[in-house]
């Protein structure tokens, strides 16, 4: 995507809001009402509502009565640990800082496992942590990690854990949109997702849950959602989600160029400085990202010398202190605190461009012959 000269490759971050999704939303606003009223303008914008959930439901595979409506996806991660009722929380040293935060704070026991070198959780490791309290814990992982794409082998995962008794949770907000997803067939309990990352605007999120589970509202209000979310739904937003979650098949068949346009960046990278490496490239991933090692220029220095040459990338996740730190993810990985602070990510979306393939190519080659001539 290129606006006012730039190119954006940071859709990991955000996806641009589609301009479907803006008409939409503007027309949404214009019309008002409260879904909790019983009037016309209130029925207008429960049938709004409803049709969003519905929408979404169809696109992941899941009943609407599922799927609650949230501020985002932290939000939805927060309440599937906090609010699902287990004593104890497994999860792994890759996650996204909205579980990490939550496992920092959670009223329970927690189990940190590491991931491969791969990016993949040990289905040893998981069966040993699986071995004790299994009845009173919950599992949350990534189905793909925001950083890398390494995508987790969810169904084998949810056998294990089920076997065991335990509940699984996953963030799948990186994973919408960019590989098929299907709610049932994955056999999880609960799964997270966002609007900002299929193209829909940021601040509206929903957590997938099972009807039997004993979800409680971690935000108390007039009883929204069925009683499991309290607030006044945020209309204009979700049915920006709907829409966006209807686009999806589009979005999934971009995907296929878009990894070759990263497959052959990284062979042609790979080819000018063999010391480059590029996380989860042995496994399964995303096919819009690359999490890219350059030897001995650190990702301070790559994300700015990419902004002068009006190339949006970033260094892992985005940080809300808007500073660049050593990716957690690469370190979990690699054990390499010098890999770890010298990698970026770049990545595709819906509206990106061979040509910006080529640029980033460009710049990057322009930065390791730089250091290394």
């Amino acid at each position: 995507m290129t606006k006012n000269n730039l190119i954006y490759l940071d859709y990991n971050a955000t996806t641009p809001i589609r301009p479907e999704v803006i008409d939409l939303m503007t027309e949404v606003m214009k019309e008002g009402g409260n879904p909790s009223s019983v009037h016309a303008y209130g029925r207008k914008a429960k049938a709004r509502l409803e049709a969003a959930r519905a929408s979404i439901a169809q696109a992941i595979n899941c009943r609407p009565q599922m799927v609650i409506f949230t501020s985002g996806g932290t939000e939805a991660n927060n309440m599937a640990v906090f609010s699902c009722g287990k004593k104890r929380l497994i999860t792994t040293n890759a996650e996204h800082d909205s579980l990490r935060s939550v496992a920092d704070r959670f009223n329970g026991e927690v189990d940190i496992m590491p991931v491969n070198e791969d990016g993949l959780i040990d289905f040893n490791e998981l069966k040993q942590s699986l071995k004790k309290k299994s009845e009173h814990t919950v599992l949350s992982i990534l189905y793909a990690n925001n950083e890398t794409g390494v995508l987790q082998d969810v169904p084998a995962i949810v056998e294990i854990a089920h076997a065991a008794g335990a509940l699984v949770h996953i963030d799948a907000i990186q994973a919408l949109g960019k590989v098929q997803i299907d709610f049932m067939g994955l056999g999880v309990d609960m799964m997270s997702i966002s609007a900002h990352k299929i193209g829909g605007p940021q601040g509206v999120g929903a957590l997938i849950a099972r009807e039997n589970l004993p979800i409680k509202s971690v935000i108390l209000g007039g009883g929204q959602e069925v009683g499991r979310r309290g607030g006044t739904e945020n209309i204009a937003g979700i049915a920006g989600f709907g829409l966006a979650a209807s686009m999806i098949p589009a979005s999934l068949e971009k995907m296929k160029s878009l990894a070759a346009w990263r497959d052959e960046m990284e062979e042609k990278l790979s080819r000018h400085a063999p010391g480059a490496r590029f996380l989860g490239k042995n496994v399964s991933r995303l096919p819009n990202v690359s999490s890219i090692y350059m030897p001995d220029v650190s990702s301070e220095t790559q994300v700015m010398n990419f902004d002068l040459d009006k190339i949006c990338i970033s260094a892992g996740s985005a940080c809300s202190s808007g500073k660049v730190k050593a990716s957690h993810v690469c370190l979990a990985m690699t054990g390499d605190e010098k890999i770890a602070s010298s990698t970026i990510r770049m990545s595709l979306g819906w509206n990106s461009e061979y040509s910006d393939v080529g640029a980033f190519i460009a710049s990057w080659k322009k930065q390791y012959d730089k250091k290394h001539a």
